[in-house]
């Protein structure tokens, strides 16, 4: 039997059976106890009748009493007999069907006994021997009742033999349910319970494949179920626990490695100035480190509507601000490109502000992947990194800045001095000339006096003319990075002075050039327009300031009458003077006619900037 209620209810099955066979027992023994009793007496009376039997017989035989009658003595003998018969112990003990054996013995020995033996008894002379026929009625009448005493004696027999097979019964039940009980205790407690210590054992021990796998609905059960649920919840908390732990000492080490590698990026960045060779090894080394990246940095720029990139970490194409075009460090292949957590490709983007205390300088571009996502660490990280990029930008235009004012200051003394020496100088020979002009000279010298008085003048006219162009050029003042602006008011000037707008196309990168850079391609630029405007009879002027990576081209354009056929009007310094500019630059000035009529200025020169990253590694 395999009980499926709870343990206790089993528990309460098991004492009420015990109790119940205990009530039984005790119920069917106190029956048949009371069913037997008195029996021995009546045994013994029974039995008593076989000897009063004889006793009768020998008193009708033996001789007469002289004080009572025959008659009477037998009589009365034979009424104490007959009582005796009659006995309510007799009677008690036989049963009360008619059917039964013993019953029927009875009433066979009550019937012979009134209706053979006494009226026998009676009415045989006193003192007279027995005859045959009395002796064998009486020994008939002793049969009789002799076998109603061993009828006695089995029935009494057997409710003994009742008791003792009821008593044994009652002791198979208790040991079977006492076995039953320690088979069940044993299979649905002790077993359970050592299972359930076991596995607290294990637990214990950080063992959490222990499982109880119990079946049932008792509270062991539900305990054995409990315990694997814990278990198993302990498990997954525990290896959480140990996977949080490992992802943080993951992190930890890869914060460290990133710190690190910050700090060596901060040398180099404040060291050459230049956030392409600084920062893109650096970035690179980061993304791996905490599995992000691309990331792009992009600087705000006054003259431009959009951000303007100046770093990135992956590109397929060459980026137009690339500075050395022997390096491929941010090139990789259209494949891998295609694989990187962009927003094509199942990525996310954080954008984070490169700024000093009350200016934006920028914005650093940062994908990650969608699956990972970024940590916290990972982005105080980055935010570190752009503190330091906004350092690092800050410091490099504070030195363009103060770059440009010493310059502008070294060229407003130039200007100066020039103005206070030679402009005088100049200025002073030409009144002397003109003084000159006014002597009437006569006689043959006089058209070699003029001729020489002409030169004089002409050539007083064209210094004095190319000194004031160049005190202009010297008081020119940029305002760092912005060559646009000083394009666009030469441009205006030169405008009004030819009466017509001069066109102007300008696609040139922010910090594409050094400030003296930007002044000697302002100077040249300046020096073609004045030369379109005064000696070319020009009606359009065009300015084109192109990147063509990594070379930077400026033209002028006119369409007046071109140059003379030795290609130098005569007394003009200028061409001369923007070919110097020129290889000063390190690149070259071409001059001449176009196809289509008028002059052709172009200026083509690699700013010295777009050479900054080694293009060879340093031997150990």
């Amino acid at each position: 039997m395999k009980p499926r209620s709870p343990l206790v209810n089993r528990i309460t099955i098991v004492v009420c059976a015990v109790v119940l066979t205990s009530i039984v027992s005790m119920a069917t023994t106190l029956a048949v106890s009371k069913s037997i009793e008195g029996n021995a007496t009546a045994i013994n009376l029974a039995g008593a009748l076989r000897m009063g039997a004889f006793r009768l017989l020998a008193h009708v035989a033996g001789p007469g009493d002289s004080h009572n009658t025959p008659e009477g003595n037998i009589s009365s003998l034979a009424n104490d007999y007959e009582a005796s018969l009659l006995d309510r112990l007799i009677t008690r003990a036989i049963p009360g069907s008619t059917d039964h054996p013993l019953a029927t013995q009875y009433r066979a020995v009550k019937t012979y006994w009134e209706q053979t033996l006494r009226p026998a008894l009676e009415n045989h002379p006193q003192g007279a021997p027995v005859n045959v026929e009395m002796l064998a009625a009486t020994e008939d009448y002793v049969s009789s009742v002799n076998q109603l005493v061993s009828m006695l004696e089995r029935r009494t027999e057997a409710r003994i033999g009742l008791l003792h097979l009821i008593q044994i019964i009652s002791l198979a039940f208790s040991i079977l349910i006492i076995i039953a009980l320690f088979v069940d205790l044993r299979n649905r407690v002790l077993k359970p319970l050592r299972k359930l210590v076991t596995i607290a054992t294990a637990v214990g021990e950080q063992d959490f494949s222990q499982k109880a796998n119990m079946k049932g609905s008792d509270e062991l059960a539900q305990l054995g179920s409990a315990f694997d649920q814990m278990s198993s919840e302990l498990a997954l908390t525990y290896n959480e626990l140990e996977e949080r732990a490992r992802s943080k000492t993951d992190e930890l080490e890869k914060s460290h490695a990133a710190l690190q590698l910050l700090h060596t990026a901060s040398r180099n960045l404040f060291a050459n100035h230049d956030l392409c060779s600084g920062a893109v090894p650096m970035l690179q080394e980061l993304e791996q480190l905490l599995d992000i990246g691309p990331i792009r940095l992009y600087l705000h720029d006054k003259e431009a509507a959009e951000p303007v990139q100046v770093v990135t970490t992956a590109s397929t194409d060459r980026p137009f601000y690339c500075r050395d075009h022997h390096c491929n460090a941010c090139l990789v292949t259209p494949e891998i490109y295609d694989e990187l957590p962009i927003e094509d490709n199942d990525g996310r983007r954080l954008l984070l502000p490169i700024r000093t205390p009350g200016k934006l300088l920028g914005t650093l571009e940062v994908w990650y992947p969608v699956e990972t996502g970024l940590s916290d660490t990972a982005r105080r990280l980055l935010e570190t990194l752009s503190d330091q990029l906004a350092t690092a930008i800050f410091l490099e235009r504070q030195i363009n800045e103060e770059q440009q004012l010493t310059l502008a200051e070294e060229r407003t003394v130039i200007a100066r001095e020039l103005h206070d020496s030679l402009a005088q100088s100049l200025s002073y020979l030409k009144m002397q000339v003109a003084r000159m002009r006014r002597l009437n000279i006569e006689g043959d010298q006089k058209n070699a006096h003029e001729a020489i008085l002409d030169e004089l003048s002409t050539g007083l006219n064209s210094a004095y003319r190319q000194l004031r162009e160049l005190l202009a050029t010297f008081r020119l003042k940029l305002d760092t990075p912005d060559l646009l602006t000083a394009l666009r008011k030469t441009i205006e000037e030169f405008s009004t002075r030819l009466g017509k707008p001069v066109g102007l196309n300008y696609n040139l990168p922010p910090q594409a050039l050094s400030p003296n850079e930007e002044i000697h391609t302002l100077q040249i630029v300046r020096e073609g327009l004045a030369n379109a405007v005064k000696h070319a009879d020009a009606t359009e002027v065009s300015v084109d300031i192109l990147f063509e990576s990594p070379q930077v081209k400026a033209k002028i354009r006119d369409n007046g009458k071109g140059l003379p056929e030795d290609g130098q009007p005569v007394n003009h310094y200028g061409l001369i003077i923007m070919q110097d500019r020129a290889r000063t630059l390190g690149g070259q000035v071409v001059v001449q006619n176009h196809e289509s009529g008028g002059v052709e200025v172009i200026l083509t020169f690699v700013p010295k900037s777009r050479h900054l990253i080694p293009t060879e590694a340093p031997s150990a």
